[in-house]
This record gives structure tokens, C-alpha cells and sequence, in this order.
């Protein structure tokens, strides 16, 4: 029995309801397989099976087998051998240990087109019977009479990573987590992500593949009106949390978590690229990665203005830091805009803020150099810390600043900083999340048991110097503005900085209040208060209920919403913090 503190109503499995699809859902092999099945007709019929890559092929083809067709091709067979795919990849994926390129190429530049042509006239000669063709890319053979995409969440991914899954068409099982990730987030997911998007009017079948041997089928139709729907109006994503080495307790006993592990440092509550959506068809519920959405519906999701300036790519994150009975995060900074598209290409950094939504009576964060800091000596003493010889003093270069409950810390590009122990953060940032260089880890290693990477020669090139005690004062901390206030609301605009494209708002209220969208999706989280009602001015959509610390979308096309305090009888306050592209 896990026992809650606080509100104890935090949702860990939200789900989107799609009615009038009941009947489009499946769950399990055995009604997966009646369905394949009842898809074959007299003389011949193809079934192609295409795959997001990190699926477990051997489960895949496994359940395919039992189809038994008179031809079975893996197109996993007609990519190019491993040495050369690296070969071909090798400027992106760097000698860095944890950084990469973005990878521009496209998935068929993996593929033989001579092994292709073979596989293709192998199923043209097949006369009747069943064809099935599998794996990652199969639809460059043919798209078949059936189309089944078979998908999987990148946390999943990240998960089976974790458990020794290599990396497509690699033979990289005992590889360091790190590596394998850099090849997914850096190549194999844009490859996959721009094919997946090309194709999604074509599909007749989705498969869900998270859960192993479990798999979940839906029909194209209902994936495509589910994502149609999901777009117009609110939703949560499919949270996940994972421990670290500076990880606390709040999230713990407050979300009710597995009170089996150390700690949870991290929640990724609002970050559709490595989040799920959890779609509800009668009893079946199908979990799809939330990129789905943004790549098929970018504009009524983000706005035709923010589509416009990211294309298909949601630019703001929601997550949670918890150090509550931790340690301190790694002293960082973040690169510059013309640093990450010269070196990384990305087209925007990694700005962020701290909102703090609990903190002890010590909780702190670290924020820019200290006044007329001796930089080449502040060095001198990172790369003697990076050798193990000494502790880093930290406090001597980079100034501590006290912290409480509802503070709003802004930390644009190139600010050095970091959160202090007993502190619960809301990280509130544009998206690019892996770009973060350590300075300093306080001398710890990671739960692989490897020394956590640092990168002193990316922070060398981007710590703002200027951006010291009198200046992290006057632009970065206490920045909260008053816009409105009268009985039962109080208005205030938090951040963020000019340098950042986020703009946050605070909402304090005991009385329902309407918002306007500006062509902008909103991010949200309930940051004090049980719970809160979403709602539709012109009931477009069915009241949607929030609970203390849950992150939630609002999508562009939404136009105008209300938020509605649960307690608003009562006059009990709750306080929502909602962020939008500028």
C-alpha cells in the first residue's frame, strides 16, 4: 500500500477517451492475429508491417509467423551492413560522448536499393498466398493490400536501452547507455520521425508495442480522428519519472510512487518527444508516442504563428527536478543560439527557468558569476576539479540565491546554474533538453558507476561573464509583474527573460477566469490547489480536470479557455502557471 502526502490525487495514467471508435481496438496477440487474418482474401494478399525502430523484432515476427505465410521478408535485410551505416553516419554521431548532429539524411539513404529490388520481385513473383513483409523501413519494398505500423514511446526505447537493447541494425548490446542514446536522439529518431510522418495517411493499422507481448492494435481511421480530436482540446501526456543521483523524496510520497527506489530525481510530465498519449477506445487502451500528434496535426496543436517559426517540433517543456532530500544538481549552462546551430545544428537553445513549486528552509539555486569574477582562475580550478584533484569551490565563483515556494527563476542561454538540494523545481524551457554542458558534479559518478561527462570546453564558449551578482538581480530573480488584480484573481506575468520566446502567467483565483489562446499553445501545471476544472466558454469540449502538479496542454485551435477553481464555492485558492510562445 503506498500512502500519499498532500492532495494524493496526482493521475499517473492519464487517457483521452475517443468515443464512437469502440469497436476499432484490439488488445493481445491472439485478436491482433484474427484481425491480420481476416484481412486475407482468395489468391494472393500482402501485409506490410513497418517498424519504429527500437521494436523487438523477434516478438514482431514471432506473432507474424503464426500468420503463416507463404513468404516472410524481413526488410531489416536490406539495409546497408552496420560498418558501413556508421561509416555513413560518422560525422553525426562525433566523437563526443554524449553530443551529436541532428541528422538531416533520409531513412532510405540506409537501405540497398539492390537488396530492395530483389525483395520487391521476390513478392511480384509470389503468385497466391499470403505475403508478409517486416521491419523498419518495409514500406520501401511495398506498401502492400494492409499497411501496420508497428510504434513504440522513445522513453520505452530508452528503457529497453537500458536493458541492453542495441541500436538499429547495430550490433552495440554492452555499449554505454549514453552512446546508444546519442545514436537515437541525434540520427534514428529524425530518420524515422520525417518517414513516419510521410506515411500516416497510409496507414490501416497502428500497432502499440510497448508492452511486450501485449500488443494493441488500432485502425488508421481511429488513429488519425483520435489525433484530429486530442488536437482541439485539452490532454495530459503519460508521465514517467526516474531516479538520479541528486534525486529526492517529494515526488515519492506525494505522487505515490515506487517507495521500493532510492529516490526520483526527474519527471517528464509535458515533453511530447519522449512522452506517450494514452488513447481510450472502449476497453482498450492504446498508448502512442505524442510526436505522433505533432507531426500530424502541427498547426491546430501549436498555432499557425508558432508553426510558422518551428515547423512540426513543440517548443516548450514542462518537467519536474526534485532534490527534496537530494543533492544538488550539476553546475551547468546551456549553449547559445548560434553555438547550437553552428555545433549541434539546432535551430534554437535550450532557455529555461526554475519555478520553484516547494522548498526547504535551505533550498537555494546557483545562478550566474559572482561580481568581478576571476575567470581564467574559476577555470583553473574547473579543470583541476575535472582531474579529481580538488573539490570545486562553487560558492567562491557562482552566487547562491535563497529560494521559497512560488519563486520564478529565469536562466536564459550562457547563465551558469544550477538547483540547490531541498528544492522541488518545475523546470519550465524550450525543448532542446539535451544540451546541457557540466561544469562540475560535485565530485560524484553516475548510477552506471561512470563518472558523469564534463564538458568545460563547451561552457568555455558560452558562459556569459556579464551576466554577474548586480545584473542576475536585476533581470533574473523577483521578476513577477502584477497585470491584473481584483476580488477572487490575481494576474501576474513571471517571466521570462527577453532573450527567451516563453512568456509565463500566473493565474491566482477563487472565481472562474477566461483566457485567451493569441495562436499559441499553452503549457500548463497547477502549482497550488487540489484541483481545477478546464473549460470550454462555448462547450466545445468537456470539462477537464487538473490535480496539484500535473502538467497539461492546451492546443492552439482551442482559441479561448476557463479555468474554473474545484473549491471555487468555497472560495479555496488554486494557482496555475501557464506558459506560450511570446
Amino acid at each position: 500500500m503506498i500512502n500519499r502526502e498532500g492532495y494524493g490525487n496526482y493521475d499517473l495514467h492519464p487517457y483521452k477517451e475517443i468515443k464512437g471508435y469502440e469497436g476499432h481496438a484490439l488488445e493481445g496477440g491472439c485478436a491482433v492475429l484474427a484481425q491480420l487474418k481476416a484481412e486475407e482474401k482468395a489468391g494472393k494478399r500482402v501485409i506490410v508491417c513497418d517498424f519504429y525502430p527500437g521494436v523487438d523484432r523477434e516478438e514482431a515476427a514471432g506473432l507474424l509467423k503464426q500468420l503463416e505465410p507463404a513468404l516472410l521478408i524481413d526488410a531489416d535485410a536490406c539495409a546497408v551492413p552496420e560498418e558501413e551505416l556508421t561509416a555513413q553516419w560518422k560525422d553525426y554521431l562525433t566523437d563526443d560522448r554524449v553530443f551529436g548532429v541532428m541528422c538531416h539524411k533520409s531513412l532510405k539513404d540506409c537501405f540497398s536499393e539492390e537488396k530492395l529490388e530483389a525483395a520487391r520481385k521476390a513478392v511480384e513473383e509470389t503468385e497466391s498466398g499470403l505475403v508478409v513483409v517486416y521491419g523498419t523501413g518495409a514500406s520501401y519494398i511495398t506498401y502492400g493490400d494492409v499497411y501496420v505500423y508497428f510504434d513504440m514511446a522513445r522513453w520505452e526505447i530508452q528503457l529497453r536501452y537500458r536493458a541492453g537493447m542495441p541500436n538499429w541494425n547495430c550490433s552495440n548490446t554492452g555499449d554505454p547507455v549514453l552512446s546508444k542514446y546519442k545514436r537515437g536522439f541525434f540520427i534514428e529518431w529524425r530518420l524515422a520521425d520525417r518517414y513516419k510522418k510521410e506515411r500516416f495517411q497510409r496507414f490501416d493499422y497502428v500497432m502499440d508495442t510497448n508492452e511486450r507481448n501485449n500488443p494493441k492494435m488500432i485502425t488508421g481511421e481511429a488513429f488519425r480522428e483520435a489525433l484530429c480530436r486530442v488536437s482541439s482540446e485539452p490532454f495530459r501526456l503519460q508521465p514517467y519519472f526516474d531516479p538520479g543521483v541528486w534525486g529526492g523524496q517529494w515526488m515519492k510520497t506525494r505522487f505515490g510512487l515506487d517507495p521500493s527506489e532510492d529516490n526520483f530525481a526527474w519527471s517528464f510530465d509535458g515533453v511530447p518527444e519522449e512522452n506517450s498519449l494514452n488513447l481510450k477506445f472502449g476497453e482498450v487502451t492504446v498508448e502512442i508516442p505524442a510526436m505522433d500528434l505533432v507531426l500530424y496535426q502541427p498547426v491546430k496543436l501549436l498555432g499557425d504563428r508558432v508553426h510558422a517559426r518551428f515547423g512540426a517540433e513543440f517548443p516548450i517543456r514542462f518537467d519536474l527536478l526534485d532534490t527534496m532530500g537530494g543533492g544538488n544538481l550539476s553546475l551547468q549552462v546551456h549553449p547559445l543560439t548560434e553555438y547550437i546551430q553552428d555545433q549541434f545544428g539546432m535551430h534554437y537553445t535550450q532557455d529555461e527557468s526554475y519555478y520553484i513549486l516547494d522548498a526547504g528552509d535551505d533550498a537555494c539555486v546557483y545562478l550566474g558569476v559572482k561580481k568581478d569574477v576571476d575567470r581564467d582562475a574559476m577555470f583553473h580550478d574547473l579543470e583541476e576539479a575535472r582531474e579529481g584533484k580538488i573539490l570545486f569551490p562553487a560558492e567562491h565563483y557562482v552566487n547562491r540565491i535563497p529560494v521559497k515556494k512560488h519563486d520564478h527563476v529565469l536562466i536564459p542561454a550562457g547563465t551558469i546554474h544550477c538547483s540547490g538540494k531541498n528544492a522541488m523545481v518545475l523546470e519550465i524551457s524550450a525543448t532542446p533538453y539535451i544540451f546541457t554542458f557540466k561544469l562540475w558534479d560535485w565530485g560524484r559518478v553516475g548510477l552506471d558507476g561512470l563518472l558523469r561527462p564534463i564538458h568545460l570546453e563547451h561552457g568555455a564558449a558560452n558562459i556569459q561573464w556579464d551576466r554577474d551578482t548586480d545584473w542576475v538581480y536585476d533581470n533574473l530573480v523577483h521578476q513577477e509583474r502584477t497585470i491584473r488584480e481584483e476580488e477572487g484573481l490575481k494576474l501576474e506575468r513571471t517571466g521570462l527573460h527577453s532573450r527567451e520566446f516563453i512568456e509565463t502567467h500566473r493565474y491566482t483565483l477563487t472565481k472562474p477566469v477566461e483566457c485567451s489562446m493569441e495562436d499559441s499553445v499553452h503549457v500548463l501545471n497547477l502549482v497550488e490547489g487540489e484541483k481545477a476544472f478546464i473549460e470550454s466558454p462555448e462547450d466545445a469540449f468537456e470539462p477537464f480536470e487538473v490535480h496539484y502538479g500535473e502538467t497539461f496542454i492546451i492546443p492552439a485551435a482551442v482559441k479561448k479557455y476557463r479555468i474554473r477553481p474545484a473549491g471555487a464555492d468555497k472560495k479555496e485558492p488554486v494557482a496555475v502557471i501557464a506558459a506560450s510562445v511570446k
